[in-house]
């Protein structure tokens, strides 16, 4: 809306020129994320105090969160509401991409309430059945996967990217392509799911990914800087830069609010439509992969529960004292403050791996 209006008054005053650019616009969407979630933030985790919208423990977690009960969850929808209103603010409306993840993001959003609504409602930390949320997920995933094959425009959109070597990319088609996009979307949601299980554990990891992905659309999105590094160009996914640039205002901003001792949860109604934003992202620039790399901890936490169950099924013994991983190291003796900062400093050295990708080639 904000663009909209300078580009109007561009046409009598030059000076508002500057907002066509996506670099200055990243910039004040992140800062305009931040201010959001900041004023709106004491608000809305009074009102969760107030209606006592608080966290139900898993029994059969670790006794040392026993005392998060009643902790107040759903502040997933304060990032949600800074991303929204953000993008809608410094965003180009005309660009069909920015409205593709803001429709991923909310829709699994939507899944995360119904859950987080079930577990607040019947005190029950499982929320929603697995099986009902994965059908949801795979429907809103399934849907999105069409829709990108379906609208892409050029073979280099359909291709798997291969980070490191120059011009390796293979071309996956059609159904190769909606498979490929339909495991990243659904399985970046869970993942990030699953690790937000510690105070800021899950949040931090989520912004410093969306920034680098950031870099990513915009490159991608950028004809010349495209052609130089080697990216497929993916018109108007510079847009994304925004849209990325609003979620790590916001998520830093809730972490204010989420670090140790944590005063509010993202619950559901952010892990998992954060994750699937991320998803989104990342296949729209092509970067599924590093997505994977970037990602790493996220990655693991959601092996560690595979592993276990496999291992539990068809041995009777458990892989780790309990999943996923961040649990685990908390019963070896770490504090729930080590485990986080440690794995933000592995996120930090994977995302800067993530990036040398840009030149490495």
């Amino acid at each position: 809306m904000l663009l909209w209006l300078a580009q109007e008054l561009s046409e009598n005053v030059s000076a508002f020129n500057v907002f066509n650019y996506i670099t200055l616009r990243v910039v004040l969407a992140m800062l305009s994320a931040l201010l959001i979630s900041f004023l709106l933030g004491p608000p809305i985790i009074r009102k969760l105090v107030i209606y006592k919208i608080g966290q139900a423990v898993r029994e059969d977690g670790p006794s040392s969160h026993l005392g998060k009960t009643g902790t107040p969850t759903m502040g997933g929808a304060l990032i949600l509401v800074s991303i929204v209103i953000t993008t809608l603010l410094w965003g180009d409306l005309t660009n069909r991409l920015v409205w593709v993840v803001l429709a991923v993001t909310l829709s699994f959003g939507l899944i995360g309430f119904a859950d987080d609504y079930l577990k607040v409602i019947y005190r029950n930390s499982r929320g929603l059945s697995a099986s009902a949320k994965l059908l949801f997920q795979s429907v809103i995933g399934a849907g999105l996967a069409i829709y990108l094959a379906q609208s892409a425009s050029m073979p280099e959109q359909m291709e798997l990217i291969v980070p490191f070597f120059k011009q390796v990319a293979y071309p996956m088609g059609i159904i190769g392509f909606i498979f490929l996009t339909f495991f990243v979307v659904v399985g970046t949601s869970n993942a990030v799911n699953l690790t937000d299980g510690l105070d800021g554990l899950a949040i931090l990891p989520t912004v410093m990914v969306s920034g680098a992905l950031g870099i990513f659309a915009y490159v991608a999105g950028h004809a010349v800087f495209a052609k130089y590094l080697g990216f497929p160009y993916i018109p108007g996914a510079g847009e994304l830069a925004i849209f990325c640039a609003a979620l790590s205002g916001a998520g830093l901003a809730f972490l204010w609010f989420n670090a140790y001792p944590a005063e509010v949860f993202m619950g559901d109604v952010g892990a998992l439509a954060l994750g699937a934003a991320l998803g989104t992202v990342a296949v729209i620039v092509r970067q599924e992969i590093v997505l994977f790399i970037m990602g790493g901890v996220f990655v693991i936490e959601t092996l560690s529960v595979i592993l276990q169950v496999l291992s539990f099924k068809l041995t009777g013994k458990r892989i780790f004292r309990m999943a996923p991983l961040h649990h685990h190291f908390e019963l070896k003796g770490w504090k729930e403050n080590q485990v986080v900062v440690r794995f933000w400093i592995i996120t930090m050295m994977l995302v800067l791996i993530g990036l040398s990708t840009l030149k490495i080639r």
